[in-house]
């Protein structure tokens, strides 16, 4: 059944990109793009190049985790960071979505008002409702995103070659992104596993591992710091705030949630944090991580944190993890030391009260 989906989810694909030479697409990461996005991106716009279809990988947040920039620097990945600016009605003709639903990005508003229609959407999380209308839709319940885009090359979209250089880059990220993205295959299903075979005699061994074993830098560390200190723990779910960060630092939360889990009494982890970016705005960021094969991160954060006025979530995942985000609006701004540290208790407490609630126990 799953070798039918693949040839067939193959083939809708191919018959949406053809007849498209000429066109120029506007690839949709997260926000935050993590490395399994990175190499669906790549993977798009190498397939898109073969068929004479231009394309631009944007995102509208920052990149900061060691390992993504390594991933870009040393695999030649090119993005682009969509600041605040508009985008230009004509300049893009279609727009895909890569290990997102638009949930997570803020560039969904601006791409519909430039008149941008959604050609596909491409993902391995649950469900989410943001994005109307697509012409081409695969989302699986598949460890890694980067497993359904290889899915793609086997049934011959994009034939692989080790002649290529750009084909071993492409096989090195989706291998990257398979592993980063099921916890270096602990969590991965039988079609990562049968993925990464495929993708293996293609990848530069020595690359991957140079962009496997970044080391962690002292922002990083010293927000682990934070988290262990600030941390607390009940019937095994861990909350932890780490008050402010700059935007170049956001990626320091999901590492310390990560490092979290390896707790022997907790089997849930929840860090956030209130991110402020270049132009002032903030938002709190929080990554949750779990062990529990019965918790879907996805049904949790969404049934704690709600929807906005317009019905979108704050927060959604997949199996083992998920993220959220709440944009503080008006309450964003450089305020003094004692107004920011009001401002962080205030969310820190509603925040943990709404994850304890959840579980059925008050904070004492």
């Amino acid at each position: 059944m799953e070798e039918l989906t693949a040839k067939s989810k193959a083939m809708q694909l191919e018959a949406m990109l053809a007849h498209r030479e000429g066109e120029r697409h506007a690839v949709v990461l997260q926000d935050f793009p993590d490395p399994d996005a990175i190499a669906c991106g790549f993977a798009y716009h190498l397939l898109a190049e073969e068929r004479g279809i231009q394309s631009e990988l944007i995102y509208g947040g920052r990149i900061s985790h060691q390992e993504n920039i390594a991933l870009i620097n040393l695999l030649e990945i090119r993005l682009t960071e969509w600041g605040a600016e508009e985008i230009a009605p004509g300049y893009f003709q279609g727009a895909v979505f890569v290990d997102n639903q638009g949930t997570t990005s803020n560039l969904v508003d601006r791409l519909d008002e430039a008149g941008v229609p959604v050609l596909a959407v491409v993902d391995h999380h649950d469900l989410q409702h943001r994005l109307s209308a697509p012409i081409f839709t695969d989302i699986r319940p598949v460890g890694a995103c980067a497993t359904i885009f290889t899915h793609y090359m086997a049934e011959g979209l994009l034939p692989l070659r080790t002649s290529k250089p750009e084909h071993r880059r492409l096989a090195t990220a989706l291998m990257h992104g398979i592993i980063s993205e099921t916890g270096s295959m602990i969590r991965a299903q039988p079609s990562d596993f049968t993925a990464a075979a495929f993708l293996q005699p293609f990848c530069d061994i020595d690359l991957l591992m140079d962009i496997l074993h970044q080391r962690r830098n002292h922002k990083v560390m010293e927000v682990i710091r934070l988290a262990l200190a600030n941390r607390v723990i009940k019937a095994g779910l861990c909350l932890s705030g780490v008050g402010y960060l700059r935007g170049e630092d956001r990626d320091a939360i999901p590492q310390a949630a990560d490092f979290l889990l390896t707790e022997d009494t907790v089997q849930t982890v929840v860090v956030y944090g209130i991110v402020t970016m270049a132009d002032g705005s903030e938002s709190i960021h929080g990554s949750l991580r779990t062990s529990r094969n019965s918790l879907s991160p996805d049904a949790f954060l969404k049934e704690v944190l709600g929807r906005t006025e317009q019905g979108i979530f704050y927060g959604g995942g997949k199996a083992g993890a998920g993220g959220f985000e709440i944009p503080l609006g008006f309450l964003s701004g450089n305020d003094n030391e004692e107004l920011a540290q009001l401002k962080w208790n205030a969310f820190d407490g509603k925040i943990r009260k709404k994850f304890f609630k959840k579980i059925g126990m008050e904070e004492a």
